[in-house]
């Protein structure tokens, strides 16, 4: 089989990448290893659409993603469509912490036009009813003495109006697949790259576990907690200044605590780096309970995404229910954990990498996992600019290929998701980015 381009991943990354090159009149093939698009680290996303990254770049991709979802039928631009995700705009509050002050990305909302309010402890238990607006930094370990202390003081907030979240995540990437399908994009599943091949110093395509080969002069990993696996094979990462890494997560579903606490927590999405946690609504009258990466926590790096198992453990759910009781008193904490089990796909600086490489032809979407599924329809179109202008003699790394936000008229620069770039130090070091 021949074509121009291979996408290696059928996540809603790979799916988005694969819709804006197949707009752009190319033949794709996007390979995949499970049995459909949005099966592998898509589907256990929280799907949480915000605003708050410590650069530029990071708010800028994210208030133009928001655009996107909120016009989800004009952005696929395919009118067969009937069954669409939906983004639900329920606004976020980010409770305040030192590890990542309002200071670090207020002035970022304000460049770029993002809305928001300031709420002190007084306001912010007002807007959230049932909330307990107690000071508890850092996140302690359950079996610390330090964790069952009393609050050391109060705090506020930042609320964004205009955050939400996703109901379906393999549904967003199911309707990306099928739009780029509409513009003839091929899709393989149950397809295991196992070789990428080499011809005359560029990339030549790749081979799969059945022995087909698919030849291309142009590759993009966009394989999530594989993309690792997958550069080994292509020889690139040598010239990397950040790693990517497989990270074993778990997010969790409970009830909702009865009364007012219960009703606002499911109109809210709540980001609370204070004691370590996230919240949403589930389906059903439910909240997802996730972790932002607390130092006190053992963090699961894996070596192989395949051995992360399926199921959600007592401990990490022990840890993160409770710690949503705390902020939620009126939160139950069950004895017997339900959730979800995902892989992200993690670089050093939890900021993702959206380039070239080394080897002509062979390109890279990665590092997106945990904080990056609101910004896929934007990758998406970043990813299209760098190969298009890349493939027509741009020489990326030393003049970036320009990128225009098409809703809001920001200017991305791509050197912020640069495979050589300086790692963010003013990066929070969580899912936060």
């Amino acid at each position: 089989m021949n074509t121009d381009a291979v996408v290696i991943g059928a996540g809603v990354i790979g799916s988005s990448i694969a819709l804006e090159l197949a707009r752009g009149g190319w033949n794709v093939v996007v390979a995949d290893r499970a049995g459909g698009p949005g099966h592998g680290s898509t589907s256990a996303s929280s799907a949480i659409v915000r605003f708050n990254f410590s650069t530029h770049d990071g708010v800028a991709m994210a208030w133009e993603a928001r655009h996107c979802w909120e016009a989800w039928r004009d952005h696929l631009a395919s009118s067969h469509l009937t069954n669409l995700a939906r983004f639900h705009r329920t606004g976020l509050v980010l409770l305040d912490v030192d590890a990542f002050p309002r200071q670090v990305f207020l002035p970022l909302f304000d460049r770029v036009g993002v809305p928001y309010e300031e709420w002190d402890d007084t306001a912010l238990a007002d807007h959230v009813p049932g909330i307990d607006t107690g000071r508890y930094w850092p996140p302690a370990h359950l079996t610390d003495e330090r964790f069952w202390a009393e609050a050391r003081g109060s705090l506020g907030a930042v609320f964004t109006p205009d955050a939400g979240f996703v109901d379906d995540p393999r549904l967003a990437a199911e309707n990306l697949a099928t739009a780029a399908a509409g513009h003839g994009a091929t899709f393989v599943f149950n397809a295991e790259v196992v070789d990428v091949l080499r011809r005359r110093d560029r990339v030549h395509g790749v081979r799969l576990g059945d022995g087909r080969v698919i030849r291309s002069a142009v590759v993009v990993n966009a394989a999530g907690p594989w993309s690792a696996q997958l550069n080994r094979l292509a020889g690139v990462g040598a010239e990397f200044s950040v790693r990517v890494r497989p990270l074993r997560q778990e997010v969790h579903r409970v009830a909702a605590p009865p009364g007012p606490g219960g009703e606002m927590a499911l109109g809210v999405i709540i980001a609370d780096m204070d004691l370590g946690i996230y919240l949403r609504a589930d389906h059903g009258g439910g909240l997802l309970v996730g972790g932002t990466e607390p130092e006190c926590d053992l963090l699961h790096w894996l070596d192989d995404p395949d051995e992360a198992g399926i199921h959600p453990t007592k401990q990490v759910f022990d840890a993160q229910v409770t710690r949503a009781a705390r902020r939620l008193p009126g939160l139950g904490v069950p004895d017997r954990p339900s959730g979800i089990v995902g892989v992200y796909d993690v670089a050093d600086d939890w900021t993702p990498i959206y380039d070239r490489t080394d080897l002509p032809g062979f390109y890279v979407a990665i590092g997106t996992s945990g904080n990056q599924f609101k910004n896929a329809p934007v990758v998406g179109r970043l990813m299209a600019a760098i190969i298009e202008g890349v493939e027509n003699g741009a020489d990326h790394d030393t003049h970036p290929v320009p990128f225009t936000a098409e809703h809001t008229g920001e200017a991305i620069d791509p050197r912020a998701f640069s495979r050589r770039r300086p790692r963010n130090e003013r990066s929070s070091g969580t899912v936060l980015g």
